[in-house]
């Protein structure tokens, strides 16, 4: 470990560490190809996500348990690949991350995993404005994320990143080399006026709201909840999902989305890579 990198951690902590104090790991946080979800990011979006998570908290399973702390961001950059390419044939890049944690008898077991490769993937929560098809580069359309169109896969772009909550360690993410959780905003959910395209930004909207009652009240407060929202239209949806974010959290931390089966466990392990 240099000066340069013992300098940056310590802009994080109340007093001066020593080298031997931290443990020091990288993460690839995400990176330009199209993930599970037939989506992914801009490369403006990754140049702000490594802005973004400068300084940001990494926890387990996007538990927004204070307990579940584990380790903190203090730098970041966007790495080129040049002799790899991305499912659309463009340049490989990422978000690489530089994080660290203080070395205790708590998480010597931990330290050891990451060192294994137990340890290992990752997830980001982060609010992505736009979701941009790729198709006709619009917001706006009839073309379905996966489906193919006179040879062209279609798949949405996201951009205009414009918040970043944490990163976690989890077991099965959305994109192959890292993982994301998307958020819809106001702005990116209303303005779809497509059918389609609504129908599955509802549903999603749903899920989030469902685990995020469960986490508030259980699976009573989840029921009861799920079957409020089925009669809500965008806008309500919306505003339901920043209500419990604030009640559950006090401030907008997107939480990991539970597996297609509803029947799952909400404690379960389910994430993104």
């Amino acid at each position: 470990m240099d000066k340069e990198m013992l300098e940056k951690i310590n802009k994080f902590t109340r007093r001066p560490f020593t080298e031997d104090e931290v443990y020091v790991f990288s993460v690839i946080l995400c990176d330009n190809d199209i993930d599970r979800d037939s989506e992914r990011f801009s490369d403006a979006a990754l140049e702000k996500i490594a802005e973004l998570f400068v300084g940001k908290t990494g926890i387990f399973d996007h538990n927004p348990s204070s307990s579940k702390q584990t380790a903190r961001i203090f730098d970041t950059e966007v790495v080129t690949d040049s002799e790899r390419r991305t499912k659309t044939g463009e340049i490989y890049k990422f978000v690489k991350a530089s994080a660290y944690m203080v070395r205790t008898d708590e998480n010597r077991s931990l330290i050891a995993e990451i060192d294994g490769g137990i340890k290992k993937e990752v997830s980001v929560s982060c609010s992505a404005a736009k979701r941009i098809c790729s198709v006709c580069g619009n917001a706006n359309c009839s073309h379905t994320a996966g489906k193919k169109y006179n040879g062209r896969i279609a798949y949405r772009i996201l951009d205009d990143i414009t918040d970043a909550y944490e990163w976690s360690f989890v077991a099965v993410p959305a994109q192959i080399g890292a993982g994301v959780t998307k958020k819809f905003s106001a702005d990116s959910v209303e303005s779809v006026p497509v059918e389609g395209d609504i129908a599955q930004a509802h549903e999603e909207l749903r899920r989030d709201i469902r685990k995020l009652a469960f986490f508030n009240g259980g699976h009573s407060a989840a029921d009861i909840t799920s079957v409020a929202a089925r009669s809500m239209d965008t806008t309500q949806l919306i505003e339901l999902k920043k209500f419990l974010e604030k009640k559950c959290f006090g401030k907008g931390v997107e939480i990991q989305l539970e597996p297609e089966n509803d029947n799952e466990d909400f404690t379960s392990e389910f994430s993104l890579k």
